[in-house]
């Protein structure tokens, strides 16, 4: 098990990266209401989320290689299962997991971001009361 302060933690459980414990996206992943829309602020650490306007952006460039690595994995797994190889097949396979997966590599590309710039604190409750 992954324990707090690794940032395995703060990444797999879409939780702060400061203080490990408070929600980083708004709603759940598969709610399409508000597609993995990030808070502003941690509600327990009260870390702004938001450093600069457009700084999720950038975080496609962690998206395109979530799905990268998708494409990679269903190809091998279509080679291993299938004894013949057929494009369309293999095709229709990589275009149903990306779409699947969307919201969750949507959501792991930004927390991946966020872990980037922001690191965990286990002070952080002696700042909050300073």
């Amino acid at each position: 098990m992954i324990s707090k302060g690794n940032k395995l933690y703060s990444i797999l459980n879409i939780k702060c990266p400061q203080c490990h414990e408070g929600a980083f996206l708004e709603r759940e992943i598969y709610d399409f209401s508000a597609f993995t829309k990030v808070r502003k602020a941690c509600p327990n650490c009260q870390l702004n989320y938001h450093v600069e306007p457009s700084f999720y952006y950038d975080s496609m460039y962690v998206a395109y290689a979530l799905g990268v690595a998708i494409m990679i994995a269903v190809i091998v797994l279509n080679l291993l299962l299938f004894v013949t190889f057929s494009f369309v097949r293999t095709f229709g396979m990589v275009v149903g997991a990306v779409i699947i997966s969307a919201p969750l590599m949507n959501a792991l590309a930004k927390i991946i971001w966020a872990n980037f710039f922001f690191h965990y604190k286990k002070d952080w409750k002696d700042k909050i009361k300073a």
